[in-house]
């Protein structure tokens, strides 16, 4: 199949990226709080017939993030389900590279996020912070410092940090 063939049928912000899709016990809340904490922009929502939504898209940085209510019904009624209900576990992480990761885990941590770990230099080259937001999801957010050829980061892995 030809290359254009094939990027004609991806939307341009779906064509170079794995789309995470989050459930959540309330949309409205966690968009409101992406929002807050991560200066998240709503693009797209749509109402579940029932109350609730059913499926929502907003934008952190450049990133999409597609997201819903689970629904009232609990896991065994879905595939999906939310942090809440698997013992506030995920086995999951969202990774998004900001441009002032400091900044962005202050304003997080002041919305409700739960820091992880603080920001800090990585061996890898970026400046990181982990944090986990009300749903329960984990977040890497991350601010590229440096490129860290291969050798060096399997050397830098290796050698015990002071």
């Amino acid at each position: 199949m030809a290359e254009d063939s094939v990027r004609a049928d991806i939307p341009d912000r779906y064509r170079y990226s794995v789309v995470p899709h989050i459930m959540v016990d309330d949309a409205a809340s966690a968009i409101d709080f992406y929002r807050r904490a991560f200066g998240a922009r709503e693009d797209f929502r749509l109402d579940a017939p029932g109350g609730g939504i059913l499926h929502a898209e907003v934008t952190v940085g450049r990133s999409v993030l597609m997201l819903g209510d689970a629904g009232p019904d609990g896991p065994e009624a879905s595939p999906f389900a939310p942090p809440t209900a698997l013992g506030g576990s995920t086995s999951v992480a969202l990774h998004v590279f900001v441009p002032d990761v400091d900044g962005l885990a202050e304003r997080a941590a002041a919305a409700g996020a739960e820091i992880l770990q603080p920001p800090q230099d990585m061996f890898h080259g970026d400046r990181t912070a982990v944090l986990k937001d009300p749903s329960g999801h984990v977040w890497v957010f991350l601010t590229h410092k440096e490129e860290v050829a291969e050798d060096e980061l399997r050397r830098r892995l290796a050698t015990p940090a002071p």
